[in-house]
Parts: C-alpha cells; structure tokens; sequence
C-alpha cells in the first residue's frame, strides 16, 4: 500500500464518519508554549479547553487530519531503522462530539478492515492507573472503560490487553500545560502503530490535574511506521517515503553505510519541509535546528567526500514525492536558493573553524562554545569533524557554557534598558525594551491594515489563521489557496501605505460580543472572546476585534514592505513584512 492510499484511506474513512478533514498545520506553530509542531493535536489544542468553537470553524465537533510533525529530541537518534526528525501524523479529533466507545470501536474497524490487518496480529495496552503518584503528581484510576470496550464489545481476549502505568500510557501535554489523559495503545506484531489518548485531565502550569468539564480524543498513528509495517520491509528507509531519496543518494554515491545514507536522506527531508515553512538558518530556535540540519548534511558531503549536489536532488526528489499532498514543497526554487546561502556562509565559516579547530589537542566546553559563537559551528559538527578531540565533551556542558553567555547578555540588556526584560509578551507580541514596544505596537497596528487589504484585493474569503510580531517583522498567515501573483503583492503594499499616508485615526469601542459582530469587525475565527470586546477601528479603511496596542494614527506607522510571501500548509498562505520610520 502506497503512503498516499494510507493518507486517502484515513482522511475518507473519518470524512465517511462525520469528521471535518483539517489540511496540516504550519511546522512553526502559533502556540508560543512550543518551539515546532510535535503532534497532530497541536493545533486544534484551543478547542480541548473551550478556548475556540470547532462547529463554527469546521463545522464539526470532529476532525481528522494528516499533520506534519517535527521532533528535536530525535535529531541524536536518526541513523538507525526507525528515529526521523520530521514525520507524518494520521490523527482523528473530538471536542465533546465523542468519547472512548467510538474512538475505540472506530480505530479497530480502520485497522482490521481498511488496513486488512489480520486480527489475530493486534494486541492493546490500556492505563492500569497510578494510586501510588509521585511528588508533585495526582494519582488516577483504571482505565477501566477502554479495558472494558476492547474486551466486551471488541471481542479481544483478556491476554492480549496488557495494563501499564503512568510513564507509557498517560499522555502529558504539548508544552507545559495543556489537556492530557489515560492512552490505549494497538500494535500490531509486537510494534506500537497507533495512540489513542483520551483527555480527561487539564494539566496545569505546576503539574497539578484538573478534571476537564468536555472530555476530549486525541489520537496519533505515524505514517512512516504504519508504511515500513504494511510494505513488510525492514525500516522506514526502504518505504516509498524514503526510497526514491536513499535510492538517489546510492547512485551518486556508492559504497556510503546505512547510517550515513538515513541521516543523509532523514535532513535533506526535514530541512525542505522546515524551508518551505518559512524557516530560515539561524543561531536560535527553530532556524538553530535548521542550520544545525544543513551544516551536519555538508560534513557529511566533506567527510564521505561526495561530490554531486545534494541539495539539488532532494528538493526535486521531495517535490515529487510530497507535492501532491504539500504544495509547499513544490517552491523548489526559494528552498533551493536558502540551501545554498546557508552552503556558502558554511564554507566560509568551516575554512576559518578548522584552522581554529587545529589548535586544540582537547576542545572543552568552553572552547566548543567559543568555535560556536566564532565562526558558526555547532557543538554537533566537532564530534563529526574531530571525534577524537571532544571525546570528553557532552551537551550538557556545551549547554551549561551557552547558558552563562545568555545570563550575561541579559544582566547586560537590562544594565542598558533598564531593567526591563521581556515587558511584553502576549503569544502574539513579543518585545524586552520600550524600543522594541514602540516597534510591534507600529507592526501590530500595520497587521490590521494588511488584513483588509488583503481582503480588497484577493477576496472576502480571505481570514487570519494566525501571526507573531516581533520587533523585527510581522508574520501573518491568512487563508487563501495560491500564490500571490507580484502584481498582487504589490496592489496590497500600495494599499497598505495609502492607508498610512492618509494619517487615518486609530480609536477603540467597548461593545457586547454580539453587537460588536454586528459592526462588521473582522475577527480571529480560531479564538474565544469575551462577552464585551474592543472593535478598533482606523478611519474607513479598517475595523477589527482585537486587544491592542496600537498607535495613535495611521502615519505613525511608517512605510510598510512585504519581504516575502510562503505557503505554510494546503490553503494557508504567509506574509512576512517590516515597517520603516521615514
């Protein structure tokens, strides 16, 4: 069975049971408690707490979705028959629509009569629940009801429903709060192909548990492991995910082991998928994680002196293996173009490192972080460029080293800014000086006009799904199914600084919800407001629901530029842009 039969079966066996098919979230999600996507419910996290209304958004208490997924903590582990870095999720959601009997009865039909699974192969574990907690922890029964489920209605054996304790069948949260609660797991041969977590619980910021008031299903089968189980093949390598990449990798260069080709082709992947997001190579967060994947690939390229252009074969070969379900890949041209900035700021920064680097006959954490911060070049890459030298060197310490530099730069911004540190952080607005308050409060106020004149000039269709605004730039996701032609591009920018230019007024009212609809105010669909809400509104050229701040007026904004626009997912599209003080 082909992966893209797996991604029909699944979306049209849910769609058949009255779930909305969501498309893929973004890998950079608007949820500032994590760093990447990590799992399928990630994005429908606001509707598990009634933060968000799933009828009005999708008409539906139930969804399914098939989700891009990205996971740091396996970065060390790729190179054996199993560990990815990205992956696909196959997951089906309900938000008080239904609970364990259906998710249950539903999962065993998928398995045994979409997938032609034998059923005699399956066995289930459930929570045997935890009385005994420890510090800090709450204790929870049995799960009595799904062992209940998959003995009396399923017709499963007693022997092949094992019960396991709080570590491998209770699901914390994504982040560090968030809905959680007892799993039952199926495997098939011995081997885990799918989680179901059922959440009863909402776990606070401090660990603590309480019941929530509509309990919710979240669950999770990887694509990548489901494939390597029903081809019957060795590893993830060797499914259609992967082999057209391996296979490539193979022919330009022979003789290279198993490891290397999986971590080869694992990077490659990932880092086409993180580029098409819109992430680009930095020295923090997610652009870290990005360089760090384009780096190792090319002391790889060094190391097992391989010549042909790695870059250049993986973004056709992802194109064409991904297209049809991530239209984002197909920008092969932009993930190309970012690939080879990054080589050639790499070349630079390697020519001068290993001269560093001979100077050393031990690299210490110290001296680790110092190459780092120098000359570019990860902790990572000293092990696969001078093993030897860092045999003594671990993460922790490089970490411990790059901690006390981040102390020192703080104690020094807040010497200079006056003690201030992060004075604004709303998960939307992010600043740590009056400075940088001064330039998302212009930003955010520049967001509102970009919505509307998104909407004047590619149609009312148009909403928001999203944005983060930091003093650098705004990023606003907005649904539309296409790329924006230049002319397109540029007829909003116009719009945007007409707007400006006409030093428009900017003021608020206090209106009841409903009343407040009633004025024609956009408004951030995925969000829950309050009974009494502020419409802000700038002249006649915009009106929108929304907490501030803002400015005064409309020219205080200065000029507006549009950097560039991504697609971040089927049907979401993304605008990065700056504002400049003429």
């Amino acid at each position: 069975m082909e992966s893209s039969e797996i991604r029909k079966k699944f979306s049209d066996f849910f769609r058949e049971r009255r779930h909305a098919v969501v498309p893929s979230s973004s890998l950079t999600p608007d949820d500032p408690s994590v760093l990447l996507t990590t799992a399928g419910m990630q994005q429908f996290k606001p509707y598990y707490v009634g933060k968000a209304d799933p009828i009005r958004d999708f008409g539906s208490k139930n969804t399914a979705s098939v989700q891009k997924c990205f996971r740091t903590s396996d970065i060390d582990e790729v190179g054996d028959k199993t560990h990815l870095t990205f992956f696909e999720m196959l997951g089906n959601f309900s938000f008080g629509g239904y609970f364990k009997k259906e998710a249950i009865r539903w999962a065993h039909d998928f398995v045994i009569n979409e997938l032609g699974i034998d059923r005699e192969r399956v066995t289930v574990t459930v929570f045997g629940g935890d009385l005994s907690a420890g510090p800090g922890q709450v204790p929870i029964p049995f799960d009595k009801e799904s062992f209940r489920i998959w003995h009396e209605e399923i017709g499963l054996p007693k022997e092949k429903i094992k019960k396991h304790g709080r570590a491998d069948n209770f699901w914390g949260p994504t982040g560090n709060e968030g809905p959680c609660g007892p799993t039952t797991e199926i495997y098939v041969d011995g081997v885990e192909i799918w989680n179901l977590v059922f959440n009863e619980y909402y776990q606070n910021s401090d660990k603590s548990l309480r019941k929530l008031e509509t309990p919710g299903v979240d669950t999770g089968m990887g694509l990548e492991r489901l494939a390597t189980m029903l081809r019957g093949v060795d590893n993830v390598f060797e499914t259609d995910l992967f082999h057209p990449l391996v296979s490539k990798i193979q022919e330009v260069k022979s003789g290279l082991e198993d490891k290397v080709l999986r971590v080869l082709a694992d990077h490659l992947r990932a880092s086409i998928f993180l580029i098409a997001d819109g992430v680009r190579p930095s020295n923090k967060e997610v652009g870290y994680i990005l360089r760090r994947l384009l780096r190792r690939i090319m002391v790889y390229e060094i190391k097992y002196d391989i010549h042909a252009e790695l870059f250049a074969l993986a973004v056709d070969i992802v194109r064409e293996t991904f297209g049809d379900a991530y239209p984002e890949v197909k920008n092969t041209k932009e993930i190309f173009a970012v690939m080879m900035e990054e080589k050639s700021k790499f070349e630079k920064a390697l020519a001068l490192g290993i001269k560093e680097i001979e100077k050393y006959d031990v690299i210490t954490a110290k001296d680790a972080f110092y190459i780092y911060e120098t000359f570019g070049l990860p902790w990572e890459l000293l092990g696969e460029l001078v093993p030897a030298k860092v045999r003594g060197l671990n993460k922790d310490n490089f970490d411990a080293e790059f901690k006390k530099h981040q102390e020192v730069s703080r104690a020094g911004s807040e010497k200079k800014f006056g003690g201030h540190g992060l004075i604004l952080d709303t998960g939307e607005l992010k600043a740590s000086t009056s400075e940088e308050v001064e330039k998302v409060t212009r930003l955010h106020t520049a967001t509102h006009l970009l919505q509307q004149a998104l909407r004047n000039v590619l149609g009312l269709d148009v909403h928001q799904m999203g944005s983060d605004i930091t003093a650098e730039r705004t990023r606003f996701d907005f649904s539309f199914s296409r790329k924006l032609t230049d002319e397109e591009v540029k007829k909003i920018e116009d719009l945007v600084n007409e707007a400006i230019q006409k030093d428009l007024p900017v003021y608020y009212k206090e209106l009841p919800i409903e009343e407040a609809k009633k004025t024609g105010a956009l408004y951030f669909f995925k969000q829950k407001y309050p009974e009494k809400v502020k419409v802000y509104f700038m002249g006649d050229f915009s009106k929108e629901f929304c907490g501030g701040p803002h400015v005064a007026n409309t020219f205080k904004i200065g000029k507006f530029k549009i950097l560039k626009q991504e697609a971040v997912g089927s049907g979401v599209r993304r605008i990065r842009a700056v504002v400049i003080l003429l």
